[in-house]
């Protein structure tokens, strides 16, 4: 039987990395639940033991029963009728499917029916599933709605909505953007208004919400006027209260994946957390999930296309030869492989800092001071995973539709569905260049240099080493040249470029600290920081260089609006 967790060597590779035993002792605090759950681990090498199950259970359900459904559900597409989000039959049946196995409560506790499981598994299950249907994985990844609830809200709310969630019972939803406040939610206006009978009432509309017909929303709300993102609140509310779903979007890809406008007026909701603390502490932790899990989706569909791309090079023929045998196509084949390995190994890395910072301050015996730590570097490599997760997504998907020529251009084969799909990942939950702003100042103010400072090690091979040693200099003097003398505009305008280093830098160090459990991976590892450093000499003298005409010259170059 086919098996998308079992098949895919990279990532059970990162599955068996040394962390995870640590890792799941944080998750389990000491393993005292094994008494009232039974399914509860015993140890470290039960609760991976476990995990591994569950992955390979997703795995073939992925490949077995999600998969062959994909292209019908690509093609059927979500309805509104009646007022109702009808989902494909295809998702329909799949969700049915993971709520018997037991599959939709993957990070919350037991005591609601979940599974604890710890972010960075979730990470790969999201990868699975997104490879087999990326419109599932947006519904499926919606389980963030859940952890929210878990993290912030009171245990009344949390007692009759988690079990929901964990059962499969519901679906959630974020409904954060508006018409008019799309990446400034500061801007939002929904407004929200306490009633005497200790709810709240919503009015207003939001728009291009994902899963907008589910049955839970959390809902961005503005409860004081004239306060900016302070005066932002987050709700719950059930969608049968009263939300009128208005539109249904039409869109280029994700299609199983409803995408709806909806109208809020009067409905009955409840307060999550405390007031004023919607947008700076719960979305942004809710965002910094659902980035993570959007990275991984990427990683899922670069995996589908990239097999589709090496499948049809192996077996097609032209010129007397395999196209594979082809010097370009195989050195393209060889650069999308490369760069899903290093997507994979940066997001991993982030979901294991994200799980530290979650363990320790469950505990006392960490200093705070420590915990900030990792709450920055957190903070550094969420927006890095999203960013280049997903642009890589884009180029690999566009590569597979190349090696097929003009059979990728054709519905025949999945890689132009691929393509599509592919095409949201930079803009949803944020686009890339909203974190490539976010990751800027961590690269500016050091922060990168202690984390590669911390990747270092003696064992790395010194070649290699000496080489990530340049790029990195050249990323430190390159960043102070702009802070000191370029001015705040100038340090936006080439963001990019210094994110683009730093991440390079990063996947470099993850890939060296993977060489040294693998032979393999020296190899992979050799091939992408010799191609590495050249592209950060290249933007290191790009940023130096003061060409400023995007600020200074703009209207200028780039003419008049079009009136036609």
């Amino acid at each position: 039987m086919r098996n998308f967790f079992e098949d895919n060597e990279d990532l059970i590779f990162c599955f068996e990395s040394d962390g995870l035993e640590r890792l799941a002792g944080l998750q389990e605090k000491g393993f005292g639940e094994r008494g009232a759950f039974d399914y509860a681990p015993a140890d470290a090498a039960d609760a991976i033991d476990s995990y591994r199950r569950t992955l390979s259970i997703l795995g073939e359900l992925a490949a077995e029963f999600i998969e062959p459904r994909s292209a019908q559900v690509d093609q059927d597409g979500s309805v509104l009728a009646g007022g109702e989000v009808r989902y494909a039959t295809g998702i329909s049946e799949s969700l049915d499917m993971l709520s018997k196995a037991d599959l939709m409560g993957f990070t919350l506790p037991r005591r609601y029916g979940g599974l604890n499981l710890p972010t960075i598994v979730y990470a790969m299950a999201i990868e699975i599933v997104a490879r087999a249907d990326a419109s599932l994985m947006n519904i499926f990844g919606l389980q963030s709605i859940a952890e929210t609830i878990n993290d912030y809200a009171s245990d009344k709310i949390k007692e009759k909505y988690l079990p929901l969630f964990a059962s499969g019972e519901v679906t959630g939803a974020m409904a954060l953007t508006e018409p008019d406040a799309g990446s400034d939610l500061q801007s939002v206006r929904l407004k929200a208004v306490p009633g005497d009978d200790g709810m709240w009432r919503l009015s207003g509309v939001k728009r291009f919400i994902t899963n907008g017909g589910g049955d839970v929303l959390l809902v961005l709300a503005r409860s004081e006027e004239d306060a900016g993102g302070l005066g932002l609140s987050l709700f719950l509310c059930e969608r049968k209260a009263g939300v009128k779903v208005r539109r249904l979007e039409e869109k280029l890809g994700i299609h199983g994946s409803p995408t709806c406008e909806l109208e809020f007026n009067d409905v009955p909701a409840l307060l999550i957390g405390e007031r004023r603390r919607g947008l700076v502490t719960y979305v942004m932790s809710m965002m910094n999930g659902a980035r993570l899990a959007i990275a991984a989706q990427s990683i899922g569909i670069a995996q589908a296309a990239y097999n589709e791309a090496r499948t049809y090079a192996f077996t097609r023929a032209q010129f007397g030869e395999r196209i594979e045998k082809l010097p370009p196509v195989a050195d393209m084949l060889l650069d999308m492989r490369m760069k899903i390995e290093g997507a994979r190994a940066l997001t991993c890395k982030t979901a294991e800092v994200v799980d530290t910072v979650r363990g320790l301050s469950a505990g006392r015996d960490t200093p705070r001071k420590e915990i900030r730590r990792l709450e920055r570097l957190a903070g550094m490599l969420t927006p890095l995973s999203k960013y280049y997760a997903s642009e890589m997504c884009i180029e690999v998907t566009s590569d597979a539709v190349q090696v097929l020529g003009g059979s990728g251009y054709m519905r025949d084969y999945p890689v132009e569905r691929h393509l599509r799909d592919a095409r949201i990942t930079n803009i949803y939950e944020g686009t890339s260049q909203l974190q490539v702003l976010a990751a800027v100042r961590s690269v500016t103010s050091g922060l990168a240099g202690k984390l590669f400072l911390e990747l270092e090690s003696e064992e790395y091979d010194r070649r290699l080493a000496g080489k990530l040693s340049e790029a990195r200099g050249l990323l430190e003097e390159t960043a102070a040249h702009v802070k000191e003398s370029e001015g705040s505009a100038y340090v936006d305008l080439y963001a990019r470029h210094l994110v683009d280093m730093a991440t390079g830098i990063t996947i470099g160090y993850l890939f060296l600290e993977q060489a040294k459990r693998s032979g393999r991976k020296l190899l992979m590892a050799r091939r992408f920081i010799t191609r590495l450093l050249p592209v950060v000499r290249m933007k290191a003298e790009q940023v130096k260089s003061g060409e400023r005409s995007a600020l200074t010259d703009f209207d200028e170059l780039a003419g008049p609006v079009s009136q036609s």
